[in-house]
């Protein structure tokens, strides 16, 4: 997965002839799997069509504060654009255009925006050679910076005046690993390992019989992928599930007993930084695995015999060393509070996940959970969210262990 997926990214293009270029950088950020809002200034659509770009985005190209739709106008409101956006990139970024962003003269809907956003925003200047080193155009830039946005130097080749210099826009291939290079900088578990599990596991009966339980899985996988989006390499170990996952960042292993759980934990467990115990494994299985399928007969009753599963997390827990984090679940109907806290003793764990089966929205199968997170020296409970915003929650609390 790219670290720009589900990245929500405001584009605007003014009028420049550099503004072709753009269509280019749009195309790479949508193949990154961002969602892209593109807002031209009037005098772009001198230079490129509002078509090209709207096809490649699929959603309309804004200019106007208003859109006239039959006899009524819809509102274009930029606070909500500037809301609703991660990033903004003024790409090409005119001199007449920089020189708004400095006056905060927001006579068009891209400087409004700018006006009122609150994320980071990337500008990439690109003008002819003089009027890039203009005194005034080279103070507005110093002024920009200085505020906090962030430049995208222009490089130096042929302009369309026929000139060579500097103020040629920078290429987007270079612009995206810019922004890339600048997430990362920012990830809270850059060059962290994490060892993640998911899922239930099955212990088999016969060939198609199996002890098990309802997990979907969908809770570990939510952290695997918000641990990837902050950065971290995962090793994703999953009993069987529906769910899937495409990402550069993980490593999925698909298992079925916790037998196998527990052998592929091993082998990462002493390269990881954080392990997170998120998969519901069956405590118990048959003493013994028949090789056919156990027929029906006239017996009224059948007798299997279980025998303890090697508790996983309080194995490994045992093994960690300084730096490691082990953090698991406890999934109760009674007593919640009380034995999970005995929990987190009892398996040397640095934090332990509550949630009650008795609360709504909680437990297996279900979009939404409910937790409580806990350690030996505070307790932080929260409220029913979906499993993506909860997963987020956790990981922020693991970063602060």
């Amino acid at each position: 997965m790219s670290i720009l997926k589900d990245k929500n990214i405001l584009l605007g293009v003014t009028g420049g002839i550099a503004a072709y270029k753009s269509i280019t950088l749009l195309r790479l950020l949508k193949k990154s799997g961002a969602d892209v809002q593109v807002i031209f200034t009037k005098s772009a659509h001198d230079f490129v069509t509002s078509l090209t770009f709207s096809s490649l985005s699929e959603r309309p190209v804004l200019t106007n504060f208003f859109e006239e739709e039959g006899d009524s106008k819809n509102w274009n409101n930029h606070i909500d654009l500037a809301e609703w956006a991660d990033f903004l990139l003024i790409v090409p970024a005119t001199s007449s255009t920089i020189s708004k962003m400095v006056s905060g003269n927001a006579d068009n809907l891209l400087i409004a925006t700018y006006m009122s956003i609150k994320c980071e925003v990337f500008f990439a200047p690109a003008m002819d050679l003089d009027m890039y080193k203009s005194p005034a155009n080279k103070k507005n830039i110093e002024t920009l910076v200085k505020n906090g946005d962030i430049l995208i130097k222009p490089g130096i080749g042929s302009l369309a005046s026929g000139m060579s210099g500097e103020g040629r826009v920078e290429e987007p291939e270079l612009i995206l690993d810019i922004l890339k290079n600048h997430i990362k900088k920012k990830l809270i578990f850059k060059n962290k390992s994490f060892l993640i599990t998911a899922g239930p596991t099955f212990e088999m009966i016969d060939p198609v019989r199996f002890i098990g339980n309802f997990s979907s899985g969908k809770m570990g996988y939510e952290l695997a992928k918000e641990a990837s989006r902050l950065g971290a390499k995962v090793h994703l170990i999953s009993g069987p599930s529906n769910e899937q996952i495409n990402d550069e960042n993980i490593i999925l292993k698909r298992i079925v007993s916790a037998d196998e759980m527990f052998d592929e934990c091993s082998k990462v467990f002493n390269d990881i930084d954080v392990f997170i115990m998120s998969a519901a494994v069956s405590d118990y299985k048959p003493s013994k695995k028949n090789h056919n399928k156990i027929k029906k007969d006239k017996s009224e009753k059948i007798s299997v015999q279980l025998i303890k599963n090697k508790d996983i997390l309080k194995s490994l827990a045992s093994k960690k060393t300084k730096g490691q984090k082990v953090i698991g679940f406890s999934l109760e109907t009674e007593d919640e509070l009380k034995n999970a806290t005995k929990k987190l003793k009892n398996k040397n764990l640095d934090a332990i996940i509550l949630n009650s089966l008795n609360d709504e929205g909680a437990g297996f199968n279900l979009p939404t959970n409910k937790i409580s997170f806990i350690t030996s020296s505070y307790l932080k409970d929260f409220t029913v969210k979906t499993k993506k915003d909860v997963a987020k929650d956790i990981l922020l609390e693991v970063f602060n262990l």
